[in-house]
């Protein structure tokens, strides 16, 4: 448990933590706060829940994670991810049922981290990433057309097609005050950043127009017209559930769970690149589970590491998990003392804001690429896109999952049929005085269920016709227990016809594989050698 979770924090400080390493962590976390805080509350308004919920989350989830995580500048708290996720839930589940699918996601990260599955969510297909990401996007876009343009609509369908008709039939509503308001903020978000770095775009967007909305009684809806005002308090609640009910959060939670995981290590890799260090896989899983664990107790949703915040953390100075704790801190005194006035930010804002955020997600470039790729990378990343934007994240990731290693086990059933089939040439003009009879065959890859019924069918095929067939296993990495069952029915079906089968080349895992299953006995472990040259030399023997 000890070498499971190691939190950077703990390491930093132990090291040599000096006054000038303080300042840089301070100023770089006060601007993170601010970064966070427009985004913080239009996550919160995208996924469906009032704006404060983002701001707890923001504070609770980014405090802990900081705290005890992996990486040393992460930043984790809300992430455009996870807006069609908790809007999902909470048409189906309520509140309730978000805050505790967000606990049970919590104790899965845990658990992901302490079975050591840290390293195994990076290789995750990134087809299958940006496929998801690239449909996340989408969806987000499209739920902000509303308020982006002033929309009225009573009631909007949660289907993707069904909402764009609706609003086609609502254009003749239009409010071109939101309309313009959305255009401006979308300009000033991505143009200011070459006025200057240090502060956001999207936090001046907020400041000027939110002003410009009240100054001149402009008629657009604001976050208090829609949500009322923003609580400037946190307090602790718990959710309640029947354990009759906890197998239907089990699928939310796990969508959370993984997206969750591959975001906050793929936030973390990203960060390593950028100040050359090595985070802790297994320590941020267990710190990303525990902030989902503890932040849904104060109201708060789901939470990851933010590529974004943390990519701003760093620009600005942050080397250590300090200033992660900074960003928390000033969140919670804006909430504490600022906070009030949130409440008449125009939800027109907002969305200019959400609409730069899925510009950015979108990943279009990526998602071109693999266009130009291989089929089996284009048909995981369409299914999985077309599924996230009309269908459900939840079903994406299963179903992308599942394809991917098909498609996987696929192409190296079929690498190992195109490897294999030829004889190696060269090894039969070298023995070219080896006796009539002896046959050759060289396996190439992993030998698993995949690929076994393949090996072993030419096996038969090419031992039958021999009295002696040499099986070269130098490049076989790994054997299951299908390889073994398949490998063990055609060494039988070989004696049964006086074929004697030798094995060279044999690995030290694959060789332990074979003595667990008796395959050693079987065979004799005479005929099984360590090398193609001790093979050829038992060939002569016999």
């Amino acid at each position: 448990m000890v070498h499971l979770f190691r939190p950077k924090l703990f390491s930093v400080l132990k090291q040599d933590y000096s006054n000038q390493k303080f300042t840089s962590d301070l100023f770089a976390g006060i601007i993170v706060g601010i970064v966070a805080l427009p985004l913080a509350i239009a996550f919160a308004v995208a996924s469906g829940v009032s704006p404060e919920k983002g701001l707890i989350t923001a504070i609770i989830a980014g405090l802990v994670i900081s705290l005890l995580g992996g990486s040393r500048v992460q930043i984790g708290g809300p992430t455009g991810a996870f807006i069609v996720i908790v809007f999902g839930i909470l048409q189906t589940h309520g509140f309730n049922g978000l805050l505790i699918s967000t606990m049970l996601a919590g104790i899965i990260l845990i658990l992901f981290g302490l079975l050591k599955l840290g390293s195994l969510l990076k290789f995750i297909p990134h087809p299958l990433v940006v496929g998801f990401t690239s449909g996340i996007a989408l969806v987000i876009f499209s739920t902000q057309i509303k308020d982006a343009l002033g929309l009225e609509i009573d009631q909007l369908p949660s289907e993707f097609i069904p909402k764009w008709s609706t609003y086609f039939q609502s254009l003749g509503s239009l409010n071109s005050w939101a309309a313009g308001i959305t255009v401006v903020t979308i300009l000033i978000t991505v143009l200011f950043k070459k006025v200057t770095t240090k502060i956001p775009g999207s936090f001046v967007a907020i400041i000027l127009l939110t002003g410009f909305v009240q100054l001149f009684d402009i008629p657009v809806t604001t976050i208090e017209t829609v949500f009322g005002s923003i609580p400037n308090n946190i307090h602790l609640a718990f959710p309640s559930f029947e354990l009759s009910q906890l197998s239907s959060y089990l699928a939310p939670a796990l969508t959370i769970a993984l997206l969750g995981g591959i975001e906050s290590l793929l936030s973390a890799v990203v960060a390593d690149g950028m100040i050359g260090g090595n985070h802790r896989s297994n320590t941020e899983l267990i710190a990303q589970g525990i902030a989902n664990v503890v932040t849904p107790l104060f109201g708060g949703i789901p939470a990851t590491g933010a590529i974004a915040r943390t990519a701003t953390n760093v620009k600005n100075g942050g080397r250590t998990p300090v200033a992660g704790i900074v960003h928390a801190l000033t969140l919670l005194l804006i909430m504490l003392f600022v906070g009030k006035w949130a409440k008449l930010i125009p939800m027109s804002c907002l969305a200019g804001i959400l609409i730069v955020v899925a510009y950015n997600m979108s990943e279009w470039r990526s998602f071109v690429s693999i266009l130009k790729g291989s089929g089996f990378d284009i048909l995981v990343l369409l299914v999985t896109f077309f599924l996230t934007v009309l269908v459900d994240l939840t079903y994406a990731i299963q179903v992308g999952v599942v394809l991917s290693s098909l498609l996987f086990m696929k192409r190296m059933a079929d690498s190992g049929k195109n490897a294999t089939m030829d004889v190696d040439s060269d090894v039969l003009e070298n023995y070219s005085d080896l006796p009539e009879g002896v046959g050759i065959y060289e396996i190439s890859g992993p030998f698993f269920f995949a690929s076994a019924k393949q090996y072993c069918s030419t096996l038969k095929s090419i031992g039958s016709r021999s009295s002696v067939l040499i099986i070269r296993m130098r490049h076989v990495p790994f054997i299951d227990a299908t390889g073994i069952h398949n490998l063990k029915t055609v060494i039988r079906e070989l004696k049964h016809v006086n074929t004697t089968v030798i094995l060279s080349g044999v690995q030290p895992d694959v060789l332990k594989e074979l003595d667990k299953h008796e395959v050693s006995d079987l065979l004799g472990k005479e005929v099984i050698l360590s090398s193609f040259e001790q093979a050829i030399a038992k060939v002569r023997e016999l």
